[in-house]
């Protein structure tokens, strides 16, 4: 159940910067969050310092199966990067003012990008299980909205926040230029923590979903109103439900994501790297 009110989440998430900055000494650029299946990010990019979210204000650890508990502070090229190896869901009942509370406190800790991940549900049995997708745009099914409730204070004030461009097309062709192969499509996201029917995965499809998952919008809608640009990218770690007529279980997506880990780890730091390069061009 949600308990704080829009003000105090902000407050919060300033308090949980302040603590974030003084621990790795000074802001940072980006933050990328690691969803299940995209573990091994964190043992490709060496951090230089690291801190259980435990220890942070506001943060819960995950308890969803994939996702780890640290905030690390990795250097690449000359932006700095927060890294959070595993997210809160809407379905852990902690309510969305903690799905959304890492992407306002790296707000307040000075990045101006999110690069989000996550395991999906493919609708593209074109695209096979295993595929790697950059999102370039979400359907929220979830019921939810991150700016729900009293209006943000000043300067962050303002509900009605433009989704036009939520998944930036400067972001996705960086990531192009680094993986040419890269498939882009549409997210639905869902509440879960259950797998859709296969009735729901025919509407998704009807609608112009590709892929569908449990995370993502309200990352995305929370950062879009903090004024950061925002690049998303999909493992397909099982084909949506009655697609392939096989069950679905965690346990798929765990096992794609452990048979994935050093190419998508690998894919997602030449993405930073390509991604810090490109910033100090500008």
């Amino acid at each position: 159940m949600e308990t704080a009110n829009a003000g105090n989440a902000y407050d919060l998430a300033k308090q949980a910067a302040e603590v974030v900055v003084k621990k790795f000494g000074g802001d940072h650029d980006i933050l990328a969050v690691l969803g299940s299946g995209w573990a091994h990010a964190a043992s490709v990019l060496e951090a230089t310092n690291e801190i259980s979210v435990t220890e942070i204000p506001g943060f819960i650890k995950p308890s969803a199966i994939g996702h780890g508990g640290t905030l690390k502070s990795v250097v690449v090229g000359k932006s700095r990067v927060l890294l959070l190896t595993g997210r809160t869901h809407l379905y852990e009942g902690h309510g969305v003012n903690s799905v959304v509370h890492a992407v306002r406190t790296a707000a307040f800790a000075g990045c101006k990008t999110l690069v989000l991940t996550n395991a999906a549900g493919c609708l593209r049995e074109d695209w096979g299980v295993g595929a790697t997708a950059l999102i370039s745009d979400h359907i929220n099914l979830t019921g939810f909205s991150p700016l729900t409730g009293a209006d943000a204070p000043v300067p962050l004030h303002g509900r009605f926040v433009d989704l036009t461009d939520a998944y930036s097309e400067r972001l996705r062709v960086i990531a192009k230029r680094v993986d040419p192969t890269l498939y882009e499509g549409v997210y639905m996201g869902f509440h879960g923590p259950h797998f859709e029917t296969p009735a729901e995965i025919r509407a998704a499809r009807v609608w112009g979903a590709d892929l569908v998952g449990m995370s993502t919008v309200m990352e995305t809608i929370a950062a879009r109103h903090m004024g950061l640009e925002v690049l998303a990218l999909s493992l397909a770690t099982n084909l949506a439900a009655g697609i392939s007529g096989e069950k679905l279980s965690g346990d798929e997506v765990l096992a794609i994501g452990k048979a994935s880990a050093s190419r998508v780890g690998g894919l997602l730091a030449n993405i930073l790297q390509q991604i810090d390069l490109e910033t100090e061009k500008k």
